[in-house]
């Protein structure tokens, strides 16, 4: 059997002792979930004596297959072991006792979690297209294909990707509305007064047990109970097959109250595409809320990364957006609204409406950027939208690193030493301001300056000499510090670098060239996507707790950026322009008149 699908979401179980990777898909509007056994876990060992590690090996550890390989170390070419597991816990159950042998002298690679590592090394893209190509079957372990809405594909190929085109999702934002006569509202005690959707399918209505005013009749869809009013929510969600669920500050509040209030009315929250229900796994220093097949975006966690404001609040991120006041309802007076009834209930329920549609707004408006990051990326949609920016960029270089067949570095840890030198760095230059109104001004500046500085300076470690050099003139030497970088071959880091701008460069000539509408908005979508992992690079450097932190590549690249936007300003003013405010890669002047 041959199908084409679109890959959501992905997971593993253990199925006779072995892992085997589930990948929940779509064809068009039909569920199937991908079945592989035939991936396996390992990690790479550092000797300097292989073949008598490869003996130790396995003398004292149960593995599957211990081979030597030849990868490469930061460029250079190296030998390797590579320890094949049957299990990803056994990996995680020997990694120490593989570390405390002899003849190892490093092991690295084992922290990469078991799906990711299946995603990079067969090239799988989420939320784009697949051929799979397999056998059906009936059942597997929880999964039933003729109690549930789904076909399962047991694979006997690898999938291979197909010509991309823009995929269109089917999206569902939501919101809950509680009554808290007692402030910050508690699950245990505090019912559920109204459940807001909106979605892209043409779906906008608020489930509640009031109605009001007939004006509110088109919008309001009534029920009995607030029993009722769960099970319409899981209804619609199973109805419409939804593809994406956004909620705003939803990993906090909504999912958990949700559930809170689901168990306490012997409600099933079996809305993912395996009917599972919510469960709620680590995602940095929070608990995020995820159903099989069913991608949860909150997007209160992704415009905390992509603006700079003082507060998050969903009328706060809209107006920035959007430039339009959305209804408010003061969240202690909520109670008092559904209470008193008439106007102010009317007000309620717009409130409930709006709520929705404008989550639904700024999805609309920010998950391309999210979709474009996923494809690039090559990690599921739900991982990459509570990644903070350093961890994309992370995970795009451990990705380039292995179609380059370099084996990534461990992280370094962050002890204090670490994070005072990351804090000593000097930065970029700034010029504050000139207080003032100030007109005809002209605006300078650079293009991608810290990329740039470290595609054209060669920084990376793999390429860095701290000690004394017999020909200066085959490195680059920064500024300040005199931190020394070969000129050749060109490091990792600056290669993948140089590889993603000239993709973006490409992009943008395309855009340019383009006359079709669409096409312009598809392609300024993916050339911001990759500005952004392009400028994020340089973060790489500067923070402790990433693989390729360098203290010294982050001095570097901060020292020349000073000097090239010094040396701007200084040339401008010879011409006669005044310099009144000037921060990293720009400033602004106006002309001096004599």
């Amino acid at each position: 059997m041959q199908r084409n699908v679109v890959i959501l979401d992905i997971d593993y179980v253990t199925y006779e002792g072995k892992p085997v990777i589930r990948l929940f898909s779509k064809e068009e509007d039909k569920n199937i979930v991908l079945i592989d056994d035939t991936f396996e876990p390992y990690l790479y060992v550092v000797s300097d004596d292989i073949d008598e590690c490869i003996q130790e090996i396995q003398d004292n550890i149960d593995v599957t297959r211990v081979e030597k390989v030849t990868k490469k170390d930061f460029q250079i070419p190296m030998e390797f072991i590579k320890v094949t597991f049957k299990h990803p816990q056994e990996l995680a159950k020997n990694r120490d006792a593989l570390r405390d042998l002899e003849t190892v002298i490093q092991i690295r690679e084992f922290d990469i979690p078991f799906y990711r590592r299946y995603l990079m090394d067969r090239d799988v893209i989420p939320m784009t297209e697949v051929m799979a190509i397999g056998e059906e079957i009936e059942s597997f372990m929880d999964l039933d294909s003729t109690k549930q809405d789904l076909k399962i594909i047991k694979l006997t190929e690898k999938l291979e990707r197909v010509p991309e085109y823009p995929q269109k999702f089917r999206i569902l934002s939501f919101d809950l509305e509680v009554r808290n006569p007692h402030g910050m509202p508690d699950s245990q005690e505090d019912e559920i007064i109204m459940i807001g959707v909106a979605s892209n399918f043409g779906l906008n209505q608020v489930i509640s047990t009031k109605t009001n005013s007939p004006e509110r009749d088109d919008f309001v869809n009534q029920v009995d109970s607030e029993k009722a009013m769960i099970e319409e929510f899981v209804k619609i969600i199973k109805d419409n097959n939804v593809d994406i669920i956004v909620g705003y500050n939803s990993d906090n509040f909504d999912f958990p109250y949700l559930k809170d209030r689901a168990k306490i009315l012997d409600v099933d929250l079996d809305i993912g595409m395996d009917e599972s229900a919510v469960k709620f796994i680590r995602r940095g220093y929070a608990n995020a809320a995820s159903f099989k097949g069913l991608i949860h975006v909150d997007l209160y966690l992704v415009m905390r990364r992509y603006m700079t404001l003082d507060r998050y609040t969903l009328e706060r991120v809209y107006y920035e957006l959007f430039g339009e006041e959305k209804i408010d309802v003061p969240g202690e007076r909520i109670w008092q609204f559904w209470d008193n009834g008439g106007e102010e209930l009317d007000k309620l329920f717009d409130y409930s409406l709006d709520d929705v549609v404008s989550t639904l707004k700024i999805a609309e408006q920010t998950l391309p950027l999210n979709l474009e990051l996923t494809r690039i990326i090559g990690q599921p949609l739900f991982d990459v939208s509570r990644m903070a920016t350093g961890q994309q960029a992370e995970w795009f270089l451990v990705k380039q690193a292995y179609f380059d067949d370099e084996v990534v570095p461990n992280k370094q840890g962050s002890n204090f030493a670490d994070r005072a030198s990351a804090e000593d760095n000097e930065g970029g230059y700034v010029k504050e301001p000139e207080k003032g109104l100030h007109e005809n001004l002209v605006q300078f500046d650079f293009r991608s300056l810290y990329p740039s500085i470290i595609i054209s300076k060669n920084i990376s470690p793999d390429v860095m000499t701290l000690g004394e050099i017999e020909n200066e003139d085959e490195y680059n030497i920064s500024p300040e510090h005199g931190i020394k970088f070969k000129k050749s071959p060109q490091g990792f880091i600056p290669s993948v670098i140089d590889k993603i701008l000239q993709e973006r460069f490409r992009i943008k000539r395309e855009m340019k060239a383009s006359t079709d509408p669409q096409e312009k908005i598809s392609l300024n979508v993916q050339q911001q996507a990759i500005k952004r992992l392009a400028n994020t690079m340089y973060g790489i450097y500067g923070f402790p707790r990433f693989r390729w932190y360098s203290f010294e590549c982050a001095k570097a690249i901060t020292s020349w950026g000073r000097q090239y936007i010094k040396s701007s300003i200084k040339k401008a003013e010879e011409y006669g322009f005044y310099t009144i405010y000037a921060d990293t890669d720009g400033f602004y002047a106006k002309y001096k008149k004599e």
